[in-house]
């Protein structure tokens, strides 16, 4: 028992643990991006169903058994992150969309590329299953 002039102090109730799966990730992002990122679980899930699903560093990945791809929530957009080399092969296709060297921005206020993205998903498929060695990225 604590002595009267201690106060006990209680986590506030909006900490809550960070999410161990994807579900809970998307739970937790933005309302106005879950549709956005519900559909691109989806895709990637198509893509790769055989993948391990993982939060890691508190991103979203898919890792067969090396990194494929990763997605992250923000704000007010997404962020689609098949690696550079995977941006980098569909680089004609990606100029009418903002990207950096690592990943693919979508605006929630924009639609889903699916496409595009299904098949850049599926050349990280290719690539990741058809290397040798056992590094993870």
């Amino acid at each position: 028992m604590l002595p009267n002039n201690v106060l006990q102090c209680d986590a506030p109730a909006s900490l809550s643990p960070r999410p161990t799966a994807i579900a809970e990730y998307i739970r937790a992002a933005p309302r106005e991006g879950q549709s956005h990122l519900r559909r691109l679980y989806e895709i990637l899930k198509s893509v790769a169903p055989e993948a391990e699903e993982a939060i890691k560093w508190g991103t979203p990945f898919f890792v067969e058994p090396r990194f494929l791809f990763a997605f992250s929530a923000h704000k007010a957009h997404l962020s689609f992150a098949p690696t550079a080399a995977g941006l980098e092969a569909f680089r004609k296709e990606l100029e009418k969309h903002k990207t950096t060297k690592n990943f693919l921005q979508i605006p929630y206020d924009k639609s889903l590329p699916e496409d595009l993205i299904r098949r850049i998903a599926e050349y990280r498929v290719r690539v990741v299953r058809e290397r040798k060695g056992d590094a993870f990225w």
